[in-house]
């Protein structure tokens, strides 16, 4: 029993592992379609075509996103803000979108 157990958690592990490398990749294709954006300007198409290719879509499921056109169209507005992963994610940036959520309900 305890080695059905230790197998298991070792497989769960693996498999959140295997998730968190897959959307690192998801990551990073939206960051090269931000700066073909600010370089060419077709950023979004960029990321729709990738999001809507057999490809895209293995990768988006395989970290753990539903592959729909609702995350389509969403990947394509977070593209066209132009705003790179890293930033988006990090607590400096998080904060200041909530302060200016914040003062646009004051007013």
């Amino acid at each position: 029993m305890k080695d059905f157990v230790d197998g298991t958690a070792y497989s769960n592990e693996q498999g959140n592992r295997a998730r968190k490398l897959f959307a690192a990749v998801v990551l990073a294709a939206l960051d090269d379609a931000i700066a073909d954006d600010k370089k060419y300007g077709n950023g979004p198409e960029q990321i729709a075509r990738w999001a809507r290719s057999r490809d895209g879509r293995e990768v988006l499921t395989c970290a753990g996103i539903d592959p729909s056109e609702r995350v389509v169209s969403g990947l394509m507005e977070f593209v066209a803000k132009g705003v790179r992963t890293s930033v988006a994610l990090s607590r400096e940036e998080s904060e200041r979108r909530n302060a200016a959520m914040l003062e646009l309900d004051a007013a």
